[in-house]
């Protein structure tokens, strides 16, 4: 399936929050749908499920209407949404039943989730008496309980210690190997960046970035190195490159143990490389720079008006 958001504006009274949003996703994939708070993105999902219908614009579904009760969807809200004084079990078989599971069904389905996410124990237990982290892991098993199609996972590692964050990226990757479509937002860009092929960065109601991660962090990191020593901090490393290399690179950025350089010069790279062997500067890193989703982010969403 491929899934598209096309030129998608919504508006509260006078005031348009989504401003043509536009991405697609096909299944087998997942795409991190990112912005800061207040950017649209939960809005946009909300359009996407037929909770909020649009002033203009449309979501399609190989290249039809999409109707999103024709399809199996699994939604994992930013805030939970189950009932604090119900048994897990209980509550999550009257959910699925709700979205057309048969009871036997639902309770085998919902059994297994809660085994697979090792919530096991807690089936018959209040949902109020659980932890954070094992109620968000209850949410996850109530979204994938109908083996869904369509998986829209809002911020699903909240309140996640470690171990448990680890179980849910097995399932992420699982759902994604069995060609489940996957949309997932999230504040935290190094979960991002372990599932997502593309994204799709929002920010005051646009969509600021959009594409393939892989290709956009190469154009990004176009003709910026990464520079690091074992004998200079990168404070002092800077103030070298400064001195002896200024007409061939120039420091862009010091971060915390490296240098992020920029060339001056269309042969920079090579000349630079080159002139390093001929320095006291212990190489502990050099090559092309490569930046994190979090730098991407940071550059394309980090301002304000």
């Amino acid at each position: 399936m491929k899934l598209e958001v096309k030129e998608i504006r919504k508006s509260f009274g006078d005031t348009e929050v989504l401003h043509g949003i536009s991405f697609q996703v096909e299944s087998g994939k997942a795409l991190g749908l990112l912005g800061r708070n207040g950017a649209g993105k939960t809005t946009t999902i909300r359009v996407l499920m037929d909770v909020f219908h649009p002033n203009a614009g449309c979501v399609l579904a190989d290249g039809k209407p999409f109707i999103p009760k024709e399809h199996k969807i699994g939604y994992l809200p930013e805030e939970r949404g189950l009932y604090p004084q119900k048994k897990v079990l209980e509550q999550m078989v009257y959910l699925a039943r709700l979205r057309g599971m048969g009871t036997k069904e639902a309770r085998q389905s919902g059994k297994g989730w809660l085994e697979r996410l090792e919530i096991g124990e807690y089936a018959d237990r209040k949902l109020e008496t659980l932890s954070k982290g094992n109620q968000q892991k209850v949410q996850l098993a109530q979204t994938l309980i109908c083996d869904p199609d369509i998986i829209i996972l809002d911020e699903p590692f909240s309140g996640l210690d470690p171990v448990n964050a680890q179980i849910l990226k097995d399932v992420v990757r699982e759902q994604i190997a069995l060609g489940k479509l996957v949309i997932f937002s999230s504040h935290q860009m190094g979960y991002v960046e372990e599932f997502c092929e593309e994204i799709a960065i929002i920010n005051h109601g646009e969509i600021v970035l959009a594409g393939n991660l892989k290709d956009i962090k190469q154009e990004a990191g176009k003709d910026r190195l990464i520079l690091s020593a074992l004998n200079y901090g990168a404070e002092k490393l800077a103030e070298k490159v400064k001195a002896e290399f200024s007409s061939l690179v120039r420091v862009e950025q010091v971060k915390k143990d490296a240098l992020i350089l920029e060339g001056v010069c269309e042969d920079a790279k090579k000349r630079f490389f080159q002139a390093l062997a001929d320095t006291d500067i212990d190489v502990a890193q050099a090559g092309i720079y490569e930046p994190s989703l979090n730098d991407i982010f940071v550059a394309k969403a980090g301002g304000e008006e």
